[in-house]
């Protein structure tokens, strides 16, 4: 490597709620020498940086404009709504959003959630971040409906949270710039989509093995035949070619005397 060439590596973005641990797990053990460094970034902002190219992949939140992004779905979330603890919510196990007509939910600004008409009454004032809905919920000024691994983010043990069966859903997706599709990307996609580590997507075929290496097989027998040398002869008990005709015996040896 000349001292103008920059060791490889990879950026992942991933916003809040999406856990890659296991990913990068795979990854360190398949790519020890390509450092995997993630960046955290908001949902809003995460399109924007695979862009700008600062990082070489996300974990996003849909919807997705693809222009000049590829993307490729990776799960769908439950949707929950966060409630306080002695709220009567937290005796069901799941609700509607009719359910929450007569209660104020909250709708923060970083909300990822599509909604044609929100659930329940609007609050006042809109808060900044689903991190300060949460601590509204805590204050007993309202509920929030969320993707439910946003509610296991801000899990507090004040809060509960239940699902809501006919909310918007919110899905994750691996994406990246649509002509920066590389051979580390390519990898990343393998790991996401459960390729084991022989798979040959994004990674140089392995060479065949040389004949002359190949185990020996029943093959060898035969070539022997050829060449002069008689193949061992095989006898079964009963066979002609078992001693006397009859089959072997096996036992304890008898004493000399």
């Amino acid at each position: 490597m000349t001292g103008s060439e920059t060791p490889p590596s990879f950026r992942l973005a991933y916003v809040p709620g999406v856990t890659p641990a296991k990913w990068v797990r795979i990854w360190n053990e398949r790519l020890p020498d390509v450092p995997l460094t993630l960046v955290a970034v908001s949902a809003a902002d995460a399109p924007g940086m695979l862009r700008r190219t600062d990082a070489d992949a996300g974990l996003v939140r849909s919807p997705i404009d693809r222009t000049d992004l590829s993307a490729i779905p990776l799960y769908t979330e439950t949707t929950v709504v966060v409630v306080p603890k002695d709220h009567v919510v937290a005796t069901v196990d799941e609700v509607t959003a009719e359910d929450l007509a007569d209660d104020i939910v909250l709708h923060p600004l970083d909300d990822t959630l599509e909604w044609e008409r929100l659930p329940g009454r609007p609050a006042i004032e809109r808060p900044a971040t689903t991190a300060d809905a949460i601590e509204l919920v805590a204050a007993g000024v309202g509920l929030l409906v969320v993707p439910q691994s946003l509610a296991r983010l801000h899990h507090r043990r004040d809060l509960t949270y239940r699902p809501v069966t006919d909310a918007p859903v919110s899905s994750v997706a691996l994406s990246w710039p649509e002509d920066g599709t590389t051979d580390l990307v390519e990898q990343f996609i393998g790991i996401v989509r459960g390729r084991t580590v022989n798979s040959t997507r994004g990674r140089a075929p392995a060479a065949a093995q040389p004949k002359s290496e190949r185990p020996a097989t029943g093959g060898a027998r035969r070539g022997q035949a050829a060449a002069g040398k008689p193949a061992a002869k095989r006898t079964r008990a009963g066979s002609p070619g078992a001693k006397g005709g009859k089959g072997t015996r096996r036992g304890k040896p008898r004493r000399r005397s």
